[in-house]
């Protein structure tokens, strides 16, 4: 990100807005700098997350929207703050304003993952237009915008897009359409004082085939070398994603995904440019035994995803493990 959307930029910002709400911003903690701004005040009982950018006013509303909509039906989710109007707006960035959830034992784990999922995905779909689920759409967006990328790098990325693209068409043509959380990791979970899990962070919530939200753990657990946690998403949720017809086309666009998450920080961090190289060269050996490096783990100034559940969940608890 740039200077304009810097740490302190973010906090000037979260200061005027809580201004706005008549709150004192003393004792604003940061949970969260990545493609948000997340700030809990925890002594006020909110959370205030500010888009990084002055272009996604849409992708905020869409989230008050399925915030209000969570609200009507008692999802399995955090709640907006109703006696604020939102979104707010202030010098061209946009935000929402969230209930704090304070931290309650035990932590989230991968089996509450599978059961709070279940529930969420028999939710329906909403009764207002969502975005459908476009793996496709949001590596191009990231290739439009890179630098640091090699012309034979780029040239492999957009012939990937192009292959994979009429296959995620039919699968969202094709597969049940549902609820999509699109970013369903240990992270996005917060367990209340009742003991009911909750799940935040609805940035890439969009409709298409539920597998997309088992798919991120079982590649996880292949990439990373981990051993366990897809089985047991398996077991909690009902459903083995690796043994549905559609996991060779889920599996390469959560690869894809994982892989497009660092260009914006080829230029910028070595450490992430050498394991964007690693998993590139993986892929085009076509060698799906290479073990990856999660992002969360190297240098990096600004993590470009919370691939596996690293980074502090919106409701102001934070993650249950960090691997």
């Amino acid at each position: 990100m740039s200077g304009r959307f810097s740490e302190g930029k973010m906090t000037a910002a979260m200061r005027e807005m809580a201004s706005v709400l008549n709150v004192s911003p003393d004792g604003a903690r940061l949970l969260q700098l990545t493609n948000n701004a997340v700030f809990a005040l925890p002594r006020h009982g909110i959370v205030i997350r500010i888009a990084r950018t002055h272009q996604l006013l849409d992708r905020v509303a869409k989230v008050v929207q399925l915030g209000r909509w969570f609200a009507e039906i008692d999802a399995p989710t955090i709640r907006l703050v109703r006696e604020v109007e939102q979104p707010i707006h202030f010098e061209g960035l946009h935000a929402s304003v969230w209930r704090y959830v304070p931290s309650h034992p035990p932590a989230p784990t991968v089996d509450d993952l599978g059961t709070v999922l279940r529930e969420f995905h028999a939710l329906g779909v909403p009764p207002f237009p969502l975005p459908a689920w476009d793996p496709i759409g949001d590596a191009r967006r990231r290739l439009a915008d890179a630098d640091g990328l090699s012309t034979p790098d780029r040239d492999f990325l957009v012939d990937w897009c192009d292959r994979l693209e009429p296959e995620v068409a039919v699968l969202n043509e094709h597969g049940t359409r549902t609820l999509v959380h699109g970013d369903a990791h240990v992270g996005n979970l917060l367990r209340e004082s009742s003991d009911r899990m909750l799940m935040c962070d609805f940035d890439a919530t969009c409709v298409g085939p539920w597998q997309v939200d088992l798919a991120a753990v079982a590649v996880g657990d292949a990439r990373f070398g981990e051993a366990g946690r897809h089985r047991a998403l398996t077991a909690a949720y009902g459903s083995d994603v690796t043994s549905d017809p559609s996991w060779a086309v889920l599996r390469d666009a959560r690869e894809l995904k994982m892989i497009a998450a660092a260009i914006p920080l080829l230029a910028t961090s070595p450490s992430v440019a050498a394991e964007f190289s690693n998993r590139l060269h993986s892929v085009q050996r076509d060698d799906p035994t290479a073990r990856w490096r999660p992002f969360a783990d190297l240098a990096v100034p600004t993590s470009p995803s919370a691939e596996r559940g690293h980074g502090a969940s919106l409701g102001g608890g934070v993650p249950a493990e960090r691997r």
